[in-house]
């Protein structure tokens, strides 16, 4: 009995679908896999989107984001080795601009404390900032990711980041890239670096690193696309004064680039290595 019928009408004078690289060899009526549906693409292709992404402010980085920047309507998932890497201050463009759009800037649990100076030097309206910390009084039962999910839900915050408790369980971060659906922004959630060995639901997932006081190294690990081989290096806006600077080198270490962790040193004191910069920013 043959598999296939002999006649399929049904399918009869659908164009083909191939590649733009296929040159002027290409079938007659093929068409392109975006005219089928936006967010479609070719392997080579990165992908598109509906929404109009929202720029990071570093054109190096735009260029391999698909859309040309940070999605709105999904989840971007930053991995870093500990806080204070420059994780702020590679989304401080983006998070401005929303506030000078006149929307609304939210951050859940910040690990260490914020610096005031630091923050408007970026460009910043502190007194627009609202700051959620759901750990502060842990209620045996309570879900400290519940006010993240309604914040996504609500539809009516402009730009969310929040740092996510340490190996978050993969239906949680499906839960917040579904609640994400509904928030016309960039969401982003940071996690630890170890969770890049578990699956995400996140479309777009970038692994950070310090390469220096002002220099970031982004590796792009899961995009709507090709995969990038090599790690971007981002100069990122300076906020610390060369005297803060000496400071906080001499007491994180000698010889030791502001946001490297240096080999031994544990999650604890980069902490606070980290907070002492925020505080430093500050003074």
């Amino acid at each position: 009995m043959d598999c296939v019928p002999a006649s399929l009408p049904a399918l009869a004078g659908l164009p083909a679908l191939v590649s733009p690289a296929a040159g002027e060899g290409r079938a007659a009526g093929a068409i392109r896999p975006e005219s089928l549906h936006p967010t479609l693409w070719l392997a080579h292709q990165l992908g598109r989107q509906v929404d109009a992404a929202v720029p990071s402010g570093f054109k190096a980085l735009d260029a391999q984001l698909p859309g040309g920047g940070w999605p709105r309507r999904a989840l971007t998932e930053l991995l870093l080795p500990h806080p204070g890497v420059g994780e702020v201050r590679l989304l401080s463009p983006c998070l401005v601009a929303t506030q000078k759009a006149g929307r609304l800037v939210m951050l859940f649990d910040p690990p260490a404390a914020l610096s005031a100076g630091a923050l408007t030097q970026l460009g910043f309206d502190v007194a627009q900032l609202l700051v959620i910390n759901t750990r502060t009084r842990v209620i045996p039962g309570s879900d400290s990711l519940w006010a993240l999910e309604q914040a996504l839900k609500s539809g009516h915050v402009g730009a969310v980041l929040a740092w996510l408790p340490p190996r978050l369980r993969t239906e949680r971060l499906r839960r917040l890239q579904l609640a994400a659906h509904a928030h016309d922004g960039p969401a982003f959630v940071l996690c630890e670096m170890s969770a890049a060995q578990r699956p995400t639901a996140a479309p777009l997932r970038l692994a950070l690193r310090a390469s220096g006081a002002d220099v970031l190294a982004v590796r792009v690990l899961k995009r709507r696309g090709p995969p990038l081989e090599s790690p971007l290096q981002l100069d990122l806006p300076p906020v610390l004064s060369a005297t803060a600077r000496q400071r906080a080198r001499a007491w994180a270490g000698a010889a030791v680039p502001v946001g490297v962790e240096p080999p031994g040193m544990s999650a604890a004191t980069a902490l606070r290595a980290a907070t002492f910069v925020n505080l430093a920013a500050a003074r």
